[in-house]
């Protein structure tokens, strides 16, 4: 006991000595260093790198741009229990003292003696803002725990106490410490861990974040949950010691999970292509700078549901035409790598996995009635049944031992699953998906994966575009007189080509002939020598002045072979032309953002629907009627399954290098494209109806699941100058007995047939 309170004397004494000394050395330095110090006067403008965001319908989070992902909030946005959470942990005297603690500095003294010169900590609050926000005027570097640093560090800690409230340093502090996985402030870090806005964490979600502050990545629950857990209940002790929670609440909320919600590790938008269409712009506009650092926010009328429903589209359409060339042997081998199957890591498989999911896997070993492999965690069987669509019967036949190979997990269940055989599609594809009455585009995909090419196929690739040309080309011929009924002949046709040129022979797909009919048969069987015909009686130098109408920025060369399509545009350009059929005549010209703001709120550019008088009313309307035809009973028929009124035109190039569908409803437009990017043929018999018809299906059902009015359908609404006629589809002439031919003409008024 005698020698206890001996040490205690001594120590007591020794503090009082380190005490004074360190108040003398203080005041020292105050003059030796006053002139090598930032002025903390430029955080009265205090404006952190932060996020550039890009908001769609619903303000939906679309994607972001940032050096630095960081959300700046207002103190009133710091929820109190976070506020308590991140003093308990790291500075609990914060409101009482002037932004240094006297006794900590003390106690990193005596330890710094002990511990040979290296000093442990011991920082307030407030020096930690002053080392994040002027870290290369005061020397901080990483390893560098100089007295020098930390001397400077405490002289701007002082400055910043003399100049900003509490409730301002605490703001600036919230705002400007690393989380990590690139969150910076709690804002960002709330949103990444927990999925929600700071103001809406409970307890164990905000210790969980004031835990995390020390270690950042290394105290991640994606890193190391363990050391999440131990430094929440570490936040929650000094909680309990503070007084802002009793210690039966302290003990009672450790013994909850910490449940996550974000994924670092995941893709960060769902809609790559359409953000890099959108950061060229604000790059191009506006400067790097301002796109990564200046906090813009942009506001878009992209629909997350609908680009979902875009990307499952593309992806499921081009891998079901993939598989119709059959099953290529895996391009990887683990074993021939030099690698081992256990130690083999995936990005992948750092991502949470589920059923419906198509993920990497490693075969472990492989007989004639199964595969086994390994996926992650996960173990997982392939069997003749998830080989089928390779007309294969054992796997033995298929794989070998090492190779990585897809698969789909067909059920998840602890840590097996069941798959099927899958593989990457080599062909490619795009989507686009546009408001008709303002030109907002809703949905965008430019190829099947942003990671294995950046090349937007939806606005940078021109492709021939096939029979989607031929609407344009009868838009001329109803302008110029011919109506639905008018007669057709599909039949041998030899045209002059020019002086010293061959006759130009068209053909039609089928390589056959039907000799007498309807225009309206013509399109909607996409009859190849009928549209050749109509081109030769109206000019090429006419409908070639049409598709300037219809807003393509290419002139099309007015030779005959355009009625085929031989022209390339893009798939944008090709689906904002369609629009203007269901619009009434007008295109409104297609754009991406609504406004843009600075990060007070400032417009900094606003666009606003464009309309462009593209053709008639009338004429749109009849082109209309004409195209639901396509859909009733001609080369989209598929499309008559979904029970609803549709209306658009497919388009397939020579050899069938490229497959198109584009239609609409009275409210969107929305067009596919498939193809290779050299041009090559994608397969036998793969037409933009067997092709691209069934992948615009899958996007239209889904967007009819989402927003159809199934009791109250719109419809295509006619102008007032359109006559109704029934009349015999085969022949065109108004017949009231046509029995099962009879369908329902529209005329612009005075050009319908006369009643015999």
């Amino acid at each position: 006991m005698t020698i206890a309170i001996s040490y205690a004397r001594h120590a007591g004494i020794a503090a009082l000595f380190v005490g004074a000394a360190l108040l003398g050395t203080l005041a020292g330095v105050l003059f030796a260093y006053s002139d090598d110090l930032p002025q903390v006067s430029a955080l009265d403008d205090y404006s952190p790198h932060t996020i550039t965001r890009v908001l769609g319908k619903d303000n939906q989070l679309v994607g972001e741009f940032a050096v630095e992902r960081r959300v700046v909030i207002h103190y009133n946005d710091i929820p109190e229990n976070l506020r308590q959470a991140i003093l308990a942990a790291e500075d609990g005297d914060f409101f009482d003292h002037a932004g240094l603690s006297i006794s900590r500095m003390m106690l990193a003294l005596v330890r710094d003696i002990v511990s040979s010169g290296r000093v442990p900590g011991g920082s307030t609050l407030t020096q930690q803002l002053a080392r994040n926000l002027f870290a290369s005027n005061i020397g901080f570097t990483t390893g560098n725990r100089s007295w020098e640093r930390k001397v400077k560090e405490s002289l701007v800690a002082v400055q910043i106490e003399k100049r900003y409230t509490k409730p301002e340093i605490f703001t600036m502090y919230c705002n400007q410490i690393y989380f990590g996985h690139g969150a910076y402030g709690v804002e960002a870090a709330s949103q990444l861990y927990f999925g929600k806005p700071a103001k809406q964490l409970v307890l164990e979600e905000a210790a969980t974040i004031a835990g995390i502050i020390q270690g950042n990545v290394r105290q991640s629950p994606f890193v190391n949950p363990e050391a999440t857990r131990r430094r929440r209940n570490y936040a929650l002790d000094r909680m309990a010691v503070e007084g802002f929670i009793t210690a039966d609440a302290a003990a009672q909320t450790k013994l909850k999970p910490i449940l996550v919600a974000g994924d670092p590790a995941a893709e960060t938008s769902q809609a790559p292509y359409f953000l890099e269409e959108v950061r060229k712009h604000l790059e191009a506009n506006y400067g790097a700078k301002a796109l990564y650092e200046s906090g813009l926010t942009v506001r878009t009328a992209l629909d997350l549901r609908l680009q979902q429903a875009a990307n499952r589209a593309i992806d499921r359409g081009l891998r079901r035409v993939d598989k119709r060339r059959g099953f290529r042997k895996p391009r990887r081998n683990i074993l021939a790598e030099g690698r081992t199957l256990d130690n083999f890591k995936h990005d992948r498989w750092a991502r949470r996995m589920a059923a419906g999911d198509i993920v990497p896997a490693v075969v472990r070993s492989v007989n004639a009635t199964s595969a086994q492999l390994r996926i992650g965690a996960l173990q997982g069987e392939l069997t003749k049944a998830g080989i089928q669509w390779t007309r294969h019967s054992a796997p033995s036949e298929l794989v070998k031992v090492g190779d990585l190979i897809d698969v789909e997990l067909t059920t998840v269940h602890d840590r097996t699953a069941t798959v099927t055989l899958e593989q990457t599609p080599l062909i490619e594809g795009a989507l686009v998906a546009l408001d008709n009455r303002t030109g907002q585009v809703l949905a965008m995909v430019g190829g099947y994966s942003f990671g294995r090419s950046k090349f937007n196929r939806a606005t940078q690739a021109f492709r021939q575009m096939g029979s989607t040309v031929k609407p344009i080309l009868y838009t001329a011929a109803i302008d110029r007189g011919l109506t639905p009924t008018t007669i057709l002949v599909d039949e041998p046709t030899d045209f002059d080509a020019g002086a010293g040129q061959p006759a130009y022979r068209p053909r039609n797909y089928d390589r056959k002939f039907q000799g007498s009919m309807t225009l309206r048969h013509a399109l909607e069987q996409s009859r190849n020598i009928p549209a050749v015909k109509v081109m030769a009686m109206l000019g090429p130098n006419q409908v070639a002045s049409y598709a300037k109408k219809f807003g393509f920025a290419q002139d099309f060369r007015p030779f005959l072979s355009m009625a085929l399509g031989a022209q390339e545009v893009t798939l944008m350009e090709l689906t904002s032309a369609f629009s203007a059929f269901p619009n009434h005549g007008i295109r409104m010209q297609p754009f991406l953002a609504q406004t843009i703001t600075d990060r007070e709120g400032g417009l900094l550019e606003e666009t606003r629907p464009q309309p462009k008088d593209a053709i008639r009313a009338d004429t749109a309307y009849v082109m209309t009627n004409l195209l639901q035809g396509v859909v009733q009973r001609g080369t989209a028929a598929a499309a008559l399954a979904l029970n609803w009124p549709l209306a658009g035109k497919t388009g397939t190039v020579d050899d069938n290098t490229d497959a198109w569908f584009i239609g609409f409803d009275p409210n969107i437009t929305v067009g596919v494209w498939m193809g290779n990017d050299e041009k090559k043929p994608i397969g036998g018999n793969e037409t933009g109806a067997t092709a691209a018809l069934p992948l615009w299906i899958d996007f239209m059902k889904a967007y009819l699941d989402l927003y159809a009015d199934r009791e109250h359908p719109p419809a295509f609404d006619p102008p007032g100058n359109i006559v109704f006629m029934t009349v015999d589809r085969d022949t065109g002439q108004p017949s009231a007995d046509a029995g099962g031919r009879a369908i329902t003409e529209a005329f612009i008024a005075g050009t319908q047939p006369a009643r015999q």
